[in-house]
């Protein structure tokens, strides 16, 4: 009989660099690299605003999980969120197979279905001696004996 290895943890990242995942190495590296032609390129108080801002991005989309999912797809969800319509409509269209197959069958005649009556209060009171007393409170108003009932 052969016998599998059975991959266990699949949903933890490798770690390639102490605790930092792929993704967040990946994520770091390009954010160093753009942190250093921003310093190329801007002046140096223009640059410090730029990079604390970028560095808190980073910082989101490298470290933060919420409810154990990385930040990036609660922002793939919000931006989906917002580009999908407020309103949804069902309108259901029969297809050329359900058109032909009730074409064929006779339409069922449905029985009237009968209604109930409202509760008022006697009744309401009623029931819920017969609940409470175990179905030893008769509905005209009787207490049963025990014998009489099964």
């Amino acid at each position: 009989m052969m016998q599998f290895v059975v991959p266990q943890f699949i949903d933890v990242e490798d770690k390639i660099l102490g605790p930092l995942t792929v993704r967040q190495f990946i994520l770091i590296l390009v954010w160093g690299i753009m942190s250093f032609l921003m310093f190329k390129i801007f002046s140096f108080i223009t640059f410090i605003f730029v990079v604390i801002f970028w560095s808190a991005v980073v910082f989101l989309l490298a470290f933060v999980k919420i409810n154990g999912r990385p930040f990036h797809y609660l922002v793939l969800s919000i931006v989906q969120s917002l580009h999908l319509p407020k309103l949804r409509i069902w309108r259901k269209e029969d297809t050329e197979f359900e058109f032909r197959f009730d074409a064929g069958t006779p339409a069922k005649v449905l029985a009237p279905v009968a209604t109930k009556q409202p509760l008022t209060a006697s009744r309401l009171t009623a029931l819920s001696l017969v609940v409470d007393t175990g179905g030893a409170y008769d509905e005209s108003g009787d207490m049963i004996a025990p014998s009489r009932r099964s």
